[in-house]
């Protein structure tokens, strides 16, 4: 990873979950690090997040909307990472213009800015498996049909594609990552904006019974340190550009299953199974795993930490600083 010893790296989100803890992982490999979030409460952006490593990087509280900022902003970076985004499926069905500005129009802005004042920026896209809707087939590889069954998939696979056309196009080396359900130190944990995880956690530590809707659709999850790695090994390598790549996990798990393992890692905790909500059964996905093999052997990438292990680290770190994610 010597690729990005003493390069400047833009990470849109960056207060973010995965944006934050790629910035750790970035300062370790000697990057200059300016980080740009908005800190609007409803995308999880947090402080927090950077403690410890406040005075070793530069954060812009700025909206990727705003294009006199992003103008500013991607001007001698070397590398971008591009994580901002709405993430809630069901915000994105409520108020789905802020949804289309957020993950559609300001993407394009940044690509178009990149291409008038920074054209040699590599630039990795955190897309989303959401995009898919319904498995015909699992597991799901880059070859299934697209069918998204919310704004928020409509809306971030137009992001996706304007990367790749940025880099068909202009010559504007991008890529895009399919993230299936990522988790680990430093989620939003208060509420289910993010993922549904945080959730269950949170309430596992309030000693409070968390809800499992129906309970037998299978899931499979990423770590959040495995996310990290695959965005440095998509940044560093040029077989990457003009790709799109899933991530995926080892184990696909019920979420009955799921919800038993994190009580029996806490040691104590209970959940109840109801029927989904009625708004939300309307776009859920039904099972759900992906199919990694395209990047494990175009990039070499592979999950390394199990499910049990990465859940066990997330309980350990929230049992600590569980007050700085309210």
């Amino acid at each position: 990873m010597s690729a990005f010893a003493d390069k400047q790296v833009l990470i849109t989100g960056g207060l973010g979950f995965i944006g934050s803890n790629l910035a750790r992982r970035l300062l370790g490999l000697g990057a200059e690090v300016t980080l740009v979030d908005s800190l609007i409460p409803e995308y999880g952006g947090n402080l927090f997040n950077i403690s410890g490593i406040e005075n070793q990087l530069r954060v812009n509280i700025s909206d990727v909307r705003d294009e006199h900022s992003m103008r500013y902003l991607v001007q001698g970076q070397d590398y971008i990472f591009n994580l901002a985004g709405q993430t809630s499926h069901l915000d994105s069905m409520q108020d789905p213009f802020t949804d289309l500005e957020i993950n559609s129009r300001a993407q394009l802005s940044i690509l178009e800015t990149c291409r008038k004042y920074n054209s040699d920026v590599k630039i990795v896209f955190a897309s989303t498996r959401q995009i898919y809707g319904k498995p015909d087939y699992l597991p799901v590889d880059e070859k299934h049909p697209i069918r998204p069954v919310d704004v928020n998939g409509i809306n971030k696979l137009a992001g996706e594609w304007y990367h790749i056309l940025y880099n068909n196009v202009y010559g504007i080396r991008a890529c895009a990552l399919r993230l299936t359900n990522t988790y680990g130190p430093g989620m939003r944990i208060k509420d289910a904006r993010q993922t549904f995880l945080g959730i269950w956690i949170k309430l596992l530590l309030e000693d409070k019974p968390f809800e499992i809707w129906e309970g037998q659709q299978l899931r499979d999850f990423n770590y959040v340190d495995d996310v990290v790695e695959a965005f440095l090994t998509a940044a560093q390598s040029e077989k990457a550009d003009g790709q799109i790549f899933n991530l995926g996990g080892d184990e696909a798990i019920s979420l009955h299953n799921l919800g038993q393992m994190l009580i029996e890692i806490n040691g104590r905790g209970e959940s109840i199974t109801k029927n989904f909500p009625a708004e939300r059964k309307r776009i859920d996905i039904g099972d759900y795993y992906s199919d990694y093999r395209k990047i494990k052997k175009e990039l070499g990438w592979t999950p390394a930490i199990s499910l049990r292990e990465g859940l066990a680290r997330s309980i350990e770190y929230y049992k600590k600083y569980h007050q700085h994610y309210q």
